[in-house]
């Protein structure tokens, strides 16, 4: 049986969810740290046992301390997943699932926006135009052929969903898809199942898995010439995983229908790049909305983590050595802000609360205590 006896913690709550995270550790010592201060937070750990981090593992968590399990309050983990994370031989977790709801909304709102056409129906409407050219061909999603490569959290709730809007679900993961009865189509990458007659069948390919060495540029331009000409790319997942310029080459060419992207490798993305003013081309910032308190969920995942570790049983959301990930920038968004080394000068010009929320304390002792 393990003990935790230390909490250190760089997340970035209000004050009722400290309160709640406080007292799942209410046999520790719990303190809190700004995650721009790297080297309070190197030195608060040297006799911790759990690390609560902002983001993916920093690197002044890497040396000489008494970590057992760092908590990463991210959902995916590809910029911890690196060889010197992997040497501390402690247990690194994150927060997949937490969002898993309104990603899977997110999806869906990809899929209709590219069935429903929507920037030529907004175009009409702001001409006072009634009836687009075209129209009469468009289909609806029901009734049609749907690939969810990757069923880990996201792609399970996106599953549910879909199957209730009547499409036909093809399903990939690395491992053997385990119930889904009503998924007729299960493919097992450790089976030897490869994506080619899921890329030459299906109208929408969705991506939900994580990105490692494995995933990156899954979709190339190998990939994208097997996928049907009017199929949707949709990337949920992590922008490493389609290779930009074969994904803008195959849209130009007319290889695939359309694309839906939240997430591509360079982010932000260059204001000038041709995916922009794709007609066919839909993208959003990384910027899925929240489900409601989004930081309570990310709790309740710690909460549980906290009781397998303690009792010894497998962790949730546990990163493993198949995870790592060397072939490119694992950090993405606000990830790199987090993982920045800027002066607290510096860090005083950022407007925090816009790029992480509202947090309405300012002293430790206004949440940390026992109830």
């Amino acid at each position: 049986m393990n003990e935790i006896r230390k909490v250190v913690s760089t997340l970035w709550y209000d004050k009722d969810n400290y309160h709640t995270l406080r007292n799942v550790f209410p046999n520790a010592e719990f303190v809190y740290v700004d995650f721009y201060d790297k080297e309070k937070l190197e030195q608060e750990a040297k006799d911790a046992d759990v690390a609560l981090v902002l983001g993916d593992v920093p690197d002044c968590l890497l040396g000489e301390n008494s970590l057992k399990w760092i908590a990463c309050d991210h959902a995916g983990l590809n910029g911890s997943a690196r060889p010197e994370v992997f040497a501390k031989n402690i247990f690194v977790t994150g927060a997949a699932g937490r969002s898993a709801p309104v990603l899977a909304e997110h999806c869906i709102y990809f899929m209709l926006q590219s069935c429903y056409h929507t920037k030529e129906l907004l175009t009409a409407q702001e001409k006072g135009q009634w009836g687009v050219d075209g129209s009469d061909k468009w289909r609806g999603l029901y009734g049609r052929k749907v690939a969810i490569l990757g069923m880990g959290n996201n792609g399970r709730m996106l599953a549910d969903r879909l199957q209730a809007l009547g499409m036909e679900i093809y399903a990939y993961d690395k491992y053997p898809v385990k119930g889904y009865d009503y998924i007729s189509h299960k493919y097992c990458g450790l089976n030897g199942d490869t994506l080619d007659p899921i890329l030459a069948e299906c109208d929408f390919i969705v991506l939900t898995l994580a990105l490692t060495d494995e995933t990156y540029h899954m979709f190339d331009t190998e990939a994208f010439r097997k996928m049907k000409s009017n199929a949707v790319l949709i990337n949920m997942a992590r922008g490493g995983i389609v290779d930009t310029a074969a994904l803008t080459q195959a849209l130009e060419d007319g290889a695939i229908g359309g694309a839906g992207l939240d997430v591509i490798e360079e982010e932000p993305f260059p204001s000038d790049h041709p995916l922009w003013r794709m007609p066919n081309v839909y993208i959003t910032p990384h910027m899925t909305p929240q489900v409601p308190n989004r930081a309570g969920r990310s709790i309740e995942i710690i909460r549980e983590n906290a009781r397998r570790f303690v009792a010894g049983e497998p962790m949730l959301n546990l990163l493993k050595p198949t995870d790592t990930f060397q072939s490119g920038n694992g950090n993405s968004g606000w990830a790199r802000l987090t993982q920045s080394n800027l002066s607290k000068e510096e860090i005083a010009k950022i407007p925090l609360e816009k790029f992480l929320g509202k947090r309405g304390w300012t002293d430790p002792s206004e949440w940390n205590y026992l109830d």
